[in-house]
């Protein structure tokens, strides 16, 4: 299991912490994330908390220069993993490595699976952000896609955490549902912005192979891509209205409270995975853990191997994320940034850029490249484009 490398630089380095927990109450018709869902063994549960026990506390030792800045339980359904489960969970991270003062811990959750007990006590144990699985307003299209939960449940959800304490709420919701209509996503966002979470996620429905709504896609009523697209548009204009800062393609916020764990992965941060599933990018390698919990579980008892996959990522590859994940974000790119990080020309990125600009796809501020709405719509196409450039560029150094 020991497969990270130590870095024991003088300086202070941040890190963000990933949690997967595997855990649903039943599977979503559109969800491809891995988990189990269902009833399960008590013995499972078990096995599981002492396998992220173990895995966590050898990490540790393998990251003495790191300060954790940021922890995100994803899943699967981690509310429902229960309350205990997760702040034990807590404390084998506190025990194994240095957090930051001012830390982000945020917590995953479905309205039907929070208590108001639940909340105060995952408050007390540091978790400071919960997000909370909303998707609709439409309690007839919550049971379509399979939602255990009503939007009156969301609301419930959202008040209880709101005295519990957690005082940075984010509100996930989908558009491009079937049978959906443009009047209707309009509501969505009205009755959801008037909640007043301090973050909303808007995603349009991606159908995956291999999930349920794979199997109906062709007679389930999805909208097509220009109506999905006038529902984007319709998305950035209502939140605008209510204060909210369009900062990454499908995320919004209140000024000061964008996903401090989720900058991690756009804007190239250091962050380790735990779990089944759990990607991870350190020390100048990205690896992935085994897609089986079963296989997870066994590989960190048996101190064997857990990885599915594990690779060096060069420096023109990395150069091809900063331009691929920050054009996701409102911070965008910069020419000096650019060349100082990877050595590479940004004359022929400029090219593109200004021509994605006279078609108002791409804006020009405070000497830093980013995408419009409209930009941000097409960003696949784009980013594809900005490749292309790239990998036709020559290196800085072999030009000396």
């Amino acid at each position: 299991m020991s497969f990270f490398l130590s870095r024991r630089d003088s300086e202070e380095k941040l890190l963000g912490i990933y949690i997967h927990i595997p855990f649903c109450r039943s599977k979503c018709e559109y969800c491809d994330f891995y988990s189990v869902g269902g009833s399960w063994e008590r013995r499972l549960t078990d096995d599981y908390l002492q396998a992220l026990a173990d895995h966590i506390r050898e990490t540790g030792l393998l990251t003495p220069d790191y300060t954790v800045d940021t922890i995100y339980f994803g899943g699967g359904t981690p509310s429902y993993f229960g309350a205990d489960n997760l702040c034990r969970i807590m404390d084998e991270l506190h025990r194994s490595f240095r957090f930051a003062h001012a830390m982000e811990v945020t917590l995953e959750a479905n309205p039907d699976s929070v208590d108001a007990k639940s909340l105060r006590k995952l408050v007390r144990a540091g978790f400071n952000r919960i997000s909370i699985g909303v998707q609709s307003d439409d309690d007839a299209m919550l049971k379509k896609l399979g939602r255990p939960h009503t939007f009156h449940q969301a609301k419930q959800a959202m008040e209880m955490a709101r005295k519990a304490g957690f005082a940075n709420i984010s509100l996930d919701l989908m558009y491009g549902l079937p049978n959906q209509t443009r009047t209707a996503w309009q509501s969505t966002l009205k009755h959801v912005a008037e909640l007043r979470p301090e973050h909303l996620s808007c995603y349009a429905l991606k159908v995956e192979e291999g999930t349920p709504l794979w199997d109906y896609k062709d007679c389930a009523g999805l909208p097509d891509d220009d109506a999905q697209a006038d529902m984007y548009f319709d998305t950035c204009e209502i939140l605008r209205q209510y204060g909210f800062e369009h900062y990454e393609i499908s995320n919004f916020c209140k000024k000061g409270f964008e996903s401090k764990h989720n900058m991690k992965y756009w804007t190239g941060g250091e962050y380790l995975g735990f779990g089944p599933t759990a990607a991870s990018d350190f020390a100048g390698k990205r690896f992935t853990a085994v897609r089986s919990l079963q296989g997870y579980i066994d590989g960190i008892r048996g101190k064997g191997q857990i990885l599915s996959e594990c690779e060096e990522i060069a420096a023109r590859e990395r150069a091809g994320e900063y331009v691929m994940l920050r054009l996701r974000t409102a911070e965008g790119i910069q020419a000096k940034e650019y060349e100082r990080k990877y050595l590479m020309p940004f004359e022929p990125l400029l090219e593109l850029l200004e021509r994605l600009e006279s078609k108002e796809l791409a804006v020009i501020e405070k000497g830093r490249w980013r995408l419009t709405d409209k930009g941000f719509l097409v960003s696949n196409r784009i980013i594809m484009a900005m490749h292309e450039a790239q990998e036709r560029s020559v290196p800085l150094t072999k030009k000396r």
